[in-house]
């Protein structure tokens, strides 16, 4: 079974369906979860500042200083 995750907040959905019907409070835009549309990884790298994290949820819980929306977001 496959996993989507949103990569505002990084949580894991079971399918598209779930995931963009759910209100995501770290998306500066429409406020709902949007999906993440690169692979799962052993690590996720920050496409503003270059961090890298072991998982997406904890690359998203991060603030980025290089950011416009001040939020670390995930390269593909």
């Amino acid at each position: 079974m496959a996993n989507y995750y949103c990569k505002w907040c990084g949580q894991k959905y079971s399918s598209v369906s779930s995931l963009t019907s759910g209100h995501c409070s770290k998306n500066p835009e429409i406020k709902k979860h949007a999906l993440y549309e690169g692979s799962e990884k052993s690590q996720y790298v920050c496409k503003f500042c270059g961090h890298k994290y072991s998982s997406l949820s904890s690359l998203c819980s991060g603030h980025c200083s290089k950011s416009l929306t001040k939020k670390h977001q995930p390269t593909l």
